[in-house]
């Protein structure tokens, strides 16, 4: 087990970059065949990753919907489901959301700031809940994941936890899927927000793989080169 798992990051958006709209109800940006690649993908991994602004917002399932999928998994002696993992500031958590109540794997909550005991009485019996720092030490999280055994890590948002890992530098692959709308509303909200990135126009990431999936479409890229530096 390396400093850190690999960290797959993986998002679907509109053609003008929002991941959902101000509507309060889920927005559709993708369509089944590619939930079915993002589903092949899950199971590939040790652990997904959302902000805890997201389990509130979207009480996302986040498990492997293939039973065969799922079967395998088990086959080769992991659980059903990924390791459930969050990063909450406030702690405001609610332990019947599906983000804990579902899946046979392990929950874990980093917390930052000076919260984590009242968040541990919170969950108890439901998660493992573990000081992250104040502010977020994100390596620090990474290499405890790692000591976890966590090798590979799919990171599924939302905006503030893509632009935490996007300006760490600290994403080894990037799914970015681009449905065939616009959304318009700038209330909305966007892949990522405003940091510093090290993936500027001096020091694009390289486009892997395009590939259409329905009337959406899969861009994969990976960080420059180390000799682009």
């Amino acid at each position: 087990m390396g400093e850190r798992p690999y960290v797959l990051l993986s998002v679907a958006m509109s053609i003008d970059g929002f991941i959902d709209d101000a509507s309060g109800a889920p927005l559709a940006l993708s369509n089944e065949a590619d939930f079915d690649r993002v589903d092949e993908v899950r199971a590939g991994c040790d652990a997904i990753l959302v902000g805890a602004g997201t389990i509130r917002a979207d009480d996302p399932r986040l498990v492997v919907r293939s039973a065969a999928r799922r079967a395998e998994r088990v086959r080769r002696g992991l659980t059903e489901t990924p390791v459930k993992v969050t990063l909450t500031g406030r702690g405001d958590l609610d332990p019947e959301r599906r983000f804990f109540a579902l899946g046979d794997a392990e929950k874990i909550v980093y917390v930052t700031g000076p919260s984590a005991g009242r968040v541990r009485r919170t969950l108890s019996g439901v998660a493992t809940v573990v000081d992250a720092g104040d502010p977020l030490d994100l390596p620090g999280v990474l290499a405890d994941l790692a000591a976890r055994g966590v090798g590979r890590l799919m990171v599924e948002g939302g905006t503030a936890v893509h632009t935490l890992f996007l300006a760490h530098g600290l994403v080894d692959e990037l799914h970015l899927v681009v449905a065939p709308f616009l959304v318009g509303d700038p209330a909305a909200p966007r892949f990522v927000g405003g940091a510093s990135f090290p993936y500027g126009h001096d020091r694009p990431m390289r486009l892997a793989e395009a590939r259409p999936i329905g009337d959406v479409v899969l861009l994969r890229y990976l960080p420059p080169e180390p000799s682009d530096a």
